[in-house]
């Protein structure tokens, strides 16, 4: 259980066994109300903004309007707009658990942060989306060993899924059902899924044996041998397959060895860019906003139109329509 940084105080009566056992069970709500990631994201916030106020003799619970407005204001210098939205937020979710009031909703905040988008600027620099291309170079380059099927599948199960980090290495063996359209995925929980309602999403059969991600799946499937447990696990130097999974981060490294092994920079890929990759070229090869956000999960249309605006700059091009 990830212990809660933002828990409630309560007292409790040392006879009252049960309010004991009560409180507890409320902790572990209050912690799992959020995602994983979410919660150690604002763990960090909370303990960045309370050591800036100790250090200054401030109060951080209850804080002043006016402290708030000051940390932000020194930290627009050193973090992106992205970053201090997220740390408000947690000062106002620190605040909201405690019964007090947000010092994040007085005008005088909203004020200031709004002088730091507009000076500042809210704009998301994402990393590069992984296109067609791309993958191809990327899985073609990969070796012929237990690391390097493990990584090919993943790869082009994760770009033509569409799927999160969290969501790949969550991927247990009970949840693939191999079919002849190709193969259906049962995601389980999600970060916009946190009740674990759950989704299906079909992978078809690829054109090209290379770049099938069905295939490639039953390919390292067949080397882990494995009827139950994760399917995506680490593998050591000497290719030994070990039980546990590979953490979301560890997503991360393999998407960037293989796009530097690809000739791509580092620095321009992240974990992320498969999921916006397959938005992207979806978007480019005219697929409609419905089809786009059913087989990403994305809820907000304005954050996958990104990717179909990106997508989309030379589909239906104005100047290009002109005959220059």
């Amino acid at each position: 259980m990830i212990e809660c940084p933002l828990a409630i105080e309560i007292r409790r009566p040392t006879t009252h066994l049960e309010l004991a056992a009560l409180t507890d069970r409320l902790r572990e709500y209050v912690s799992r109300s959020k995602a994983a990631n979410t919660v150690r994201a604002y763990a960090s916030d909370w303990r960045d903004f309370a050591g800036w106020c100790s250090a200054r003799g401030l109060d951080a619970l209850p804080a002043r309007p006016e402290t708030v407005a000051l940390y932000l204001t020194e930290q627009a210098d050193r973090i992106r707009v992205s970053s201090l939205n997220r740390r408000l937020s947690a000062i106002a979710q620190a605040h909201q658990l405690a019964g007090l009031e947000s010092p994040a909703a007085d005008s005088r905040v909203r004020i200031v942060m709004g002088g730091i988008r507009r000076v500042k600027g809210a704009a998301q620099r994402g990393k590069r989306p992984i296109l067609l291309d791309d993958l191809r170079h990327m899985v073609e380059r990969l070796p012929d060993t237990p690391a390097g099927t493990r990584d090919r599948a993943l790869l082009l199960v994760g770009f033509a899924g569409a799927f999160r980090r969290s969501e790949l290495v969550a991927l247990d063996i009970d949840d693939l059902a191999f079919g002849r359209d190709g193969l259906t995925v049962t995601i389980r929980r999600s970060k916009t899924d946190q009740e674990g309602q759950g989704r299906r999403i079909g992978i078809p059969h690829g054109s090209h044996p290379a770049t099938c991600p069905v295939r490639a799946l039953q390919a390292w499937l067949a080397r882990l041998e494995a009827e139950a447990g994760p399917v995506f696990r680490a593998v050591d130097r000497h290719g030994r397959i070990a039980p546990q999974r590979l953490s979301d981060r560890a997503v991360a490294l393999i998407v960037k060895r293989a796009a530097a092994d690809a000739g791509i920079a580092v620095e321009e890929v992240a974990g992320h860019s498969l999921r916006a990759g397959l938005a992207t070229a979806a978007a480019a090869a005219g697929v409609s906003e419905r089809a786009i956000m059913a087989q990403t999960g994305h809820r907000s249309l304005p954050t996958v139109r990104r990717y179909i605006r990106e997508g989309s700059l030379f589909l239906e091009n104005a100047a290009g329509k002109i005959g220059l």
